[in-house]
């Protein structure tokens, strides 16, 4: 689609300020949206908002469609009386600069199934409300919320092991999960309901105040999820349901054997006989979520690295064919009968970072799709593509994204001769460095100009949200409440001005 030269910042929920041990979508989820309004910046851009499983990451979740329960606002709760003050007295000693997971989900869990019992009295509109929606999600909904309560039957374990009935969705089997665990199915509907009456009533707010949201879809889902327990035809999966090939990256510079995802992988033949009927029903239902759609791994559409799933590294895979042209095909002809909100073609960033080959180039071109610059990649000397200089105009530019150091981590860390190189070519002392990124980025030819919160805080390497392939330690900073200051409004205000975004 037609984007407007505009600016904004990457901030996940979970790293917004709050009581509660996790940001959530509650009060300073809005106080954020005014902060950012006031900048003169029009884009939030968050991570996945799926329910999060393994290692707590947005990326693996237990479902492509639901929504994380970990960032119901209490304070909303308590607004809507589904809550009191006194539900709150045994709130752990949260740290205010990081999520503690293992501290966190107990007891957030233990909040919402108290909301859920006061909600068996609730006003009746609220309940009205409450089987409009599972009735208008029950395409999803009701799979996702028998996988889950399914799997809290079964000790929180994956499904493949479970019992062989339920593995392979037998129907008696199922009938009879339904019936024994019809009231935990009801309460993992409520968790839903009250995340997106949270999350749309937030969303109508960004939209009021000229920001639009942009959201990620993974291209790969996770395993140990209510899609592939649901739809295992769509995945190469063996008879006994586990899977035959799995995603990663080969061996690089960075990895001498390769990243091992461990995603499972699509069936593309499948999806093309009935014409990407999930993957139509995904794009929908993110639109239904945010305005625009980054799509992670785009080049996985192009081409996908195979794994056989016995390996343990990713050192002896092979390249294989995506989708292509063909399922963009169909999802620009799905967006243009009516469901495409914008009306101007797809609302899509390309994640097109990584091992870009022409493949991915001409499905870029053939959408016209924007994709990525970042450019904390872009210091190793003149033709960098990732150096301004050498964007075009319809792509999205980045000073670093959720996967990197913060630039000042990145500028501690990095070798001599790129800092020497980035001092040379910004004409800065590197004293100010994240800024002088942001800077570059703001005044660059780029569409969108995006910068994560780390960065407009300055912060260093200890603010970093992610390293990928390391376990442990992830998706758990948060910034302070005192973070949103006025000043540092007022820079981004005057430097949108002077860039014209």
């Amino acid at each position: 689609m037609t984007f407007k030269r505009s600016s904004g910042i990457l901030l996940h929920p979970t790293s917004l300020p709050s009581p509660y041990g996790i940001g959530d979508i509650g009060p300073q989820a809005y106080r954020f949206i005014d902060w950012l309004s006031s900048t003169g910046s029009k884009l939030w851009q968050v991570l996945p908002l799926g329910p999060t499983g393994y290692g707590d990451s947005p990326y693996q979740c237990f479902s492509a469609f639901a929504g994380n329960p970990y960032l119901i606002s209490p304070d909303d709760l308590i607004a809507e009386e589904l809550l009191t003050q006194d539900d709150l007295l045994d709130k752990p000693d949260f740290h205010a600069s990081h999520v503690d997971f293992g501290l966190l989900i107990p007891w957030k869990l233990d909040l919402l199934q108290k909301a859920f019992s006061r909600f068996q009295s609730a006003p009746e509109h609220l309940r009205e409300s409450f089987d409009y929606f599972r009735a208008d999600n029950a395409s999803w909904l009701d799979d996702y919320t028998l996988f889950m309560a399914l799997k809290e039957s079964n000790g929180g374990g994956a499904w493949n092991g479970w019992p062989e009935a339920l593995r392979k969705r037998r129907k008696s089997a199922l009938k009879k999960a339904h019936n024994e665990l019809a009231e935990t199915i009801m309460r993992y509907a409520f968790y839903q309901f009250i995340f997106f009456r949270q999350w749309n009533k937030l969303r109508a707010y960004a939209n009021e105040r000229g920001i639009q949201i942009i959201g990620d879809i993974p291209i790969f889902v996770a395993y140990d999820s209510s899609d592939v327990w649901s739809h295992p035809e769509l995945f190469f999966l063996d008879k006994e349901g586990n899977p035959t090939v799995v995603a990663g990256v080969p061996p690089d510079a960075f990895s001498t054997t390769g990243q091992l995802w461990g995603n499972p992988l699509y069936n593309w033949e499948v999806h093309k006989k009935d014409g990407y009927a999930w993957w139509l029903s995904r794009v929908h239902a993110s639109l239904q979520t945010v305005d625009i759609i980054r799509f992670d791994h785009f080049r996985g559409f192009a081409g996908y690295y195979e794994i056989p799933a016995d390996h343990k590294t990713a050192e002896f895979g092979h390249w294989v064919t995506g989708p292509g042209k063909d399922l963009f095909r169909a999802v620009d002809k799905f967006l243009g009968d009516g469901l495409n909100i914008h009306g101007t073609g797809l609302p899509i960033i390309a994640e097109d970072l990584g091992l870009v080959t022409p493949d991915v180039i001409e499905l870029l071109a053939a959408f016209d799709l924007p994709g990525m610059k970042v450019l904390q990649f872009g210091f190793s000397g003149p033709d960098n593509p990732f150096l301004p200089h050498n964007y075009v105009p319809n792509c999205v530019a980045y000073t670093g994204t959720h996967d990197n150091d913060t630039a000042h981590g990145w500028f501690k860390s990095a070798e001599q001769h790129e800092r020497e190189f980035a001092m040379r070519y910004l004409s800065i002392s590197g004293t100010d460095f994240a800024w002088d990124l942001i800077r570059a980025v703001w005044k660059s030819v780029a569409v969108f100009a995006i910068t994560p919160m780390q960065d407009v805080l300055a912060l260093g390497g200890e603010a970093r949200m992610n390293f990928p392939s390391k376990l442990g330690g992830n998706w758990e900073w948060r910034m302070n409440e005192s973070d949103l200051r006025e000043d540092l409004a007022a820079g981004l205000r005057d430097l949108n001005w002077l860039t014209n975004r």
